[in-house]
């Protein structure tokens, strides 16, 4: 029998205390590096609006901001130069509007459909689908409109130029179209199953169920759908850019819909690249973006203030819907079906041919007149008639665009094409480093913001309950979630090649890019925390376990999947963009791959943008190119809605 002195027994007391010591320093560091990691989202929203701030500043004081934000001529480079964007601002609501009148009635049938009508096959085609739709990067949508829409709009009105402000809508409508369907389904579909049993077994319809129950029911969600797809049609760059003709003028008259306009978000893209740094004109185009991102980040706001005091009514028990009287619900329903139907008046009167108005007047005076008369199963069988043809215009638009990019890029795929770089001007030759230069960015983009992601969301939600500075932080990831793109370009031009000295370079394009994902890295890596089962930690924390070993070992290991899912939608949305390069990483052409983070590097979607726009001759690279860079993205897209696929079966199993 071995009997510990009282030497022996001492020092194994202080090596427990050193042991619990290291620990608790320990656990303190963790918490300490998570923390700045979180609150970095906060740090990046400050930094932006500081550097927008500063160099734009300058312009409000020298033009007054009554003049530069209501006057009515932007003309920066005239012999006198004038600063007023109101025709830009009136641009980016004109084609915002536009586009809501296109996109709001087909995404909420679509969104019906999905939840109300189709069966389980018809759910699991049509969610890929929309989440497809959304894959596709902005600028092939652009070259899209730019090479077909625009074309179908100049023949079909016989105008000289289909670049309009109708072009920019329906295109714009149609990049929104995912974002209103996916929100607004989950509304409808998080309505309370009682709500919809107890209005059938009064003896309703289904229609009269969906039209009278369930969507006043979902109304704020719905509301908060369309705001989201507001944000998303306002600081788009790209694809308006390529389409809307570009003209800083005021549609004359105003509803004037085959007008040519401009957007603040296209007046950045086209003159940022080419303006004197520290200039009048500089200045100008950097008040442009500050009056950009308020306006996006009250929009995006708005809807994240809906949805979150939604989700806060659900966890209470109570639906909170400002929508709450039938009465009010009604009246908002009737309201907005008239004023849609005007706008839908005013469009056909602005653009349609003449004979399309009195047939307009004619189905419409004919179902007022008629409707007292129809029985509720026709009423049921029209409205799900139309409901079911705005969900086949919506599988129509996809299967369009796919198939005018495969059609026409296939032919010009070849391993030459695939291999070599790009020769006379990108009309011959290949696209070997935009493909490379690509997966450069993409890959240091995902190594900078998948570790401050994955800190971010654990100490939100393993270390935070809801107060004052969880809040702070959860807005500015939400701003961040809200900036345009082309604003993360400004920045990383103004603060990462400018202020930082990295210049045009592959590491400026890489840090922006990481500041774009950051928020879809920190939303996936939350939820897939979410899921783990509260009695794991607990299981944990009861057998003595550290709370950074219960997170290292217990937590993160199930929630991989989740994590690696958010990884590579980053992946697949960082790929497709260009505006955050556009002045920050990227070259046209190049003949060899660069040798350091350094140096500039081709991509893929700014290769596809110079090719659309400024060489003619190029048909056969510019379809192969969009073909390359779509079927990059969508696998992207293809292997996380996969891989989510097989873990929610295996976790139901």
């Amino acid at each position: 029998m071995i009997v510990k002195t009282t030497d022996q027994y001492r020092g194994t007391l202080a090596i427990s205390a050193g042991h619990a010591r290291y620990s608790l320093v320990k656990e303190k560091s963790i918490k300490t590096v998570l923390f700045f990691t979180a609150f970095f989202a906060v740090i990046v929203v400050t930094f932006i609006l500081l550097f927008l701030l500063r160099d734009g500043l300058p312009i409000f004081v020298q033009a007054g901001p009554i003049s530069f934000i209501f006057g009515p001529d932007w003309a920066p480079t005239s012999v006198e130069p004038l600063y007023g964007i109101f025709p830009l601002i009136a641009g980016t609501l004109l084609v915002t509007f536009g586009a809501m009148v296109f996109a709001v009635p087909l995404s909420i049938c679509c969104a019906i459909y999905i939840a109300e009508l189709a069966s389980p096959r018809m759910k699991n085609i049509l969610k890929p689908a929309i989440e497809l739709l959304a894959g596709i990067p902005s600028v092939v949508y652009g070259f899209f409109g730019l090479i077909v829409l625009t074309g179908f709009i100049r023949v079909t009105f016989d105008l000289p130029t289909g670049e309009t402000w109708l072009a920019a809508s329906v295109l714009l409508g149609i990049m929104a179209l995912p974002t209103i369907v996916s929100v607004s389904e989950d509304a409808i579909s998080a309505v309370p199953r009682e709500y919809k049993e107890g209005s059938l077994a009064i003896g309703a319809t289904r229609w009269q169920t969906i039209s009278r129950v369930l969507v006043p029911a979902a109304l704020s969600g719905i509301a908060a759908a369309i705001i989201l797809g507001i944000g998303r049609a306002v600081g788009e760059t790209m694809a308006v850019m390529m389409v809307a003709g570009n003209a800083a003028i005021i549609p004359d008259p105003v509803w004037n819909i085959l007008s040519p306009l401009r957007t603040l978000t296209g007046t950045l893209g086209i003159e940022m690249g080419e303006v004197p740094i520290g200039s009048a004109h500089y200045n100008a185009l950097f008040g442009v973006a500050v009056v950009l991102l308020v306006i996006t980040l009250v929009i995006n706001l708005s809807a994240v203030a809906i949805l979150r005091w939604l989700r806060e009514g659900r966890k209470g028990g109570t639906a909170r819907r400002p929508f709450s009287s039938p009465q009010t619900r009604e009246t908002f329903v009737r309201v907005a079906g008239m004023l849609l139907f005007a706008l839908l008046l005013v469009i056909f009167v602005a653009a349609a041919p003449w004979w399309l108005l009195p047939m307009l007047l004619l189905a419409g005076g004919t179902w007022y007149a008629g409707r007292p008369y129809l029985s509720e199963n026709t009423v049921q069988r029209i409205a799900f008639s139309f409901i079911t043809a705005a969900t086949l215009a919506v599988l129509a638009i996809l299967v369009i665009i796919l198939q005018d990019i495969i059609i026409n890029g296939l032919p010009a795929i070849s391993w030459e094409f695939l291999t070599r770089p790009p020769l006379d001007s990108g009309r011959a030759g290949g696209i070997y480093p935009a493909i490379i230069g690509t997966l450069y960015l993409v890959a240091g983009a995902i190594a900078i913001a998948l570790p401050l992601g994955v800190g971010a969301a654990i100490y939100l939600v393993e270390y935070t309950r809801e107060g004052r500075l969880t809040q702070l932080i959860r807005t500015g990831i939400d701003l961040l979630n809200g900036t345009p793109s082309i604003v993360f370009g400004l920045f990383g031009f103004a603060f990462i090649v400018l202020y930082l000295g990295a210049g045009v370079s592959m590491l400026a394009g890489q840090m922006t890019l990481a500041l774009m994902v950051l928020p879809t890295m920190i939303r996936t890596t939350e939820e897939a925390l979410k899921s783990i089962p509260m009695a794991l930690r607990e299981g944990s924390l009861a057998l003595g376990a550290t709370k950074w070993q219960t997170i290292s070992r217990v937590v993160l290991p199930p929630a991989v999947p989740g994590i690696v899912t958010g990884a590579i939608l980053s992946i697949g949305r960082a790929a497709g963009e260009t505006a955050p390069i556009m002045f920050t990483a990227v070259v046209f052409s190049s003949r060899f791959l660069p040798d350091s983070v350094l140096d500039p590097v081709m991509a893929l979607p700014y290769h596809l943008f110079i090719l659309a726009t400024n060489v003619p001759g190029a048909s056969a690279n510019q379809y192969g190119t969009a073909l390359v860079l779509l079927m990059l993205v969508v696998g992207f897209y293809a292997i996380a809605i996969a891989a989510r696929t097989h873990f929610q079966k295996k976790m139901r199993a």
